[in-house]
């Protein structure tokens, strides 16, 4: 099972490695791990706000509001 990270904590976690990044005391290939795992941070950020996206126009849409029923793995 997956753990879910909140979106504030992603986004924490990303700001700190462009300030790892920005400051250039790191080598090339911890620069490179530190990119990817930012880009992947981008990644999930974007999903969780698309999920949110989603409810808040289903609550726009109808009204009131239905929790969106999620397949396993969406969150």
């Amino acid at each position: 099972m997956t753990e879910i990270i909140a979106f504030e904590d992603n986004i924490k976690k990303l700001e700190e490695i462009v300030r790892r990044l920005e400051r250039g005391e790191i080598t090339l290939e911890e620069g490179l791990a530190a990119f990817e795992e930012g880009v992947s941070l981008i990644k999930v950020c974007q999903k969780q706000l698309d999920r949110v996206a989603e409810r808040v126009q289903v609550l726009t849409r109808e009204g009131k509001f239905e929790e969106l029923q999620l397949e396993p793995g969406e969150e």
